[in-house]
C-alpha cells in the first residue's frame, strides 16, 4: 500500500475514533446526507484506503468534521547535501 493511501486511511479512521462513530453508524450518517454505502463497501474502502475525494470528504461532512490536522512528514524527508569533505589538490 503507498503511504499516501495509508495515510489517508488513518485519517480518516481517527476522525471515526476521535467521534466515536463506527462503520455502521457512518452508513446512517452518510445516508442521512444522501449517500448509499453498505456497510461491507465502507469497511472494504476502509482497509485498502483506496477512496476517493469525494468519499473521503462526504465522510468526513457526514461525521460532523469541520477541520482535520494532517501530520508533517518533514522528519522523514530525505535531504540531500553536498558531503563536507575538504579536497586535497595536487601540486
Amino acid at each position: 500500500m503507498s503511504e499516501w493511501n495509508d495515510k489517508v486511511k488513518r485519517l480518516l479512521k481517527s476522525e471515526l475514533v476521535r467521534k466515536g462513530i463506527s462503520n455502521s453508524d457512518l452508513v446512517n450518517l452518510l445516508e442521512q446526507i444522501g449517500i448509499e454505502e453498505t456497510k461491507s463497501s465502507i469497511d472494504s474502502k476502509i482497509s485498502r484506503g483506496t477512496f476517493s475525494a469525494s468519499f473521503f470528504l462526504q465522510c468526513l461532512t457526514a461525521i460532523g468534521c469541520e477541520k482535520i490536522e494532517i501530520e508533517e512528514y518533514e522528519s522523514q524527508l530525505s535531504i540531500v547535501a553536498e558531503p563536507q569533505t575538504e579536497y586535497k589538490s595536487k601540486n
